[in-house]
């Protein structure tokens, strides 16, 4: 209440344009941006045949767009913020939440896992994390914290349900949503991730929630042919897309451009996800 959250600490020094904004674009979804990457895989192939060869372990796209993902966010934590009641936040730790399929079946649900990082993480460190927690979860019998309370809520009569969600809502707009309650939400993350490219399709816009926290989402398509612009060339590549939805009230289009170029970056140089960074923190 009062500006003090859980889950984050309210910028004080923000600029007035970033002090009004979330009063003129109240919601998520009223302050969407789309943008969509053909990222070259040439890069990434390489680089895991490269590591394979010379330490045996098997990094995959998901494993190197994830860690970026962290990197990009530990290193440009403007990312990390969120608005909550006009209010702009600064995020308390790295999440990124992951969509993930049990089973590749219309009769079997899709499941969610939501993972902490410092940011300090390397790619190594990501990638066991990451295939420890999938490999959790996809079990059908398994239940998370997520699975867990989306069943509990699934019991209730609907007229109860509404009553329900309208508190929590109001509790999460003032701050008073508890951290149980945080902690088992995936919407209460810094990037929503899912690989629809496993499901055979290219690249989508998913909507960033209007319930919760989420600043990013990004959706990563099957591999493709496109046509790239490399130094001022225009080529054939093998690509995949990755498609971004976010909220344009936790900082500028400067920075979300120089933020998408760094992405690309490690894109195109993976192996920099190799070292332990210190993370860069936002400003009070």
């Amino acid at each position: 209440m009062f500006g003090h959250r859980p889950d984050g600490r309210k910028l004080k020094t923000i600029g007035p344009f970033f002090r009004i904004i979330p009063h003129i674009m109240k919601t998520r979804s009223d302050s969407q941006v789309y943008y969509t990457q053909d990222l070259p895989i040439a890069s990434l192939d390489e680089y895991i045949s490269k590591v394979e060869k010379e330490t045996g372990t098997r990094l995959s796209y998901m494993s190197i767009i994830y860690t970026a993902l962290i990197r990009l966010i530990a290193e440009r934590p403007a990312l990390n913020r969120f608005v909550m009641n006009g209010r702009t936040y600064a995020r308390d730790g790295i999440f990124i939440s992951l969509a993930i399929k049990k089973e590749f079946s219309d009769e079997i649900e899709e499941t969610t896992i939501k993972l902490k990082f410092t940011g300090e993480e390397n790619i190594f460190e990501v990638k066991e994390k990451l295939e420890q927690a999938i490999a959790q979860n996809k079990d059908v019998q398994a239940q998370n914290s997520t699975d867990k309370t989306a069943k509990f809520l699934w019991l209730i009569p609907n007229f109860l349900m509404k009553i329900i969600m309208g508190g929590i809502k109001l509790a999460d707009k003032h701050g008073l949503m508890c951290k149980a309650l945080i902690n088992a939400s995936p919407f209460h993350t810094s990037a929503f991730l899912t690989n629809v490219g496993s499901l055979g399709i290219d690249s989508i816009y998913h909507h960033i929630y209007d319930f919760g926290t989420t600043g990013l989402f990004l959706a990563m398509g099957k591999k493709k042919k496109s046509y790239i612009c490399e130094d001022e060339n225009i080529v054939e590549e093998k690509a995949i897309s990755i498609s971004w939805v976010a909220d344009e009230r936790i900082c500028d289009g400067f920075y979300f451009a120089n933020s998408l170029k760094q992405f690309y970056k490690y894109m195109k140089k993976p192996e920099l996800l190799e070292k332990n960074i210190t993370p860069k923190s936002d400003i009070k």
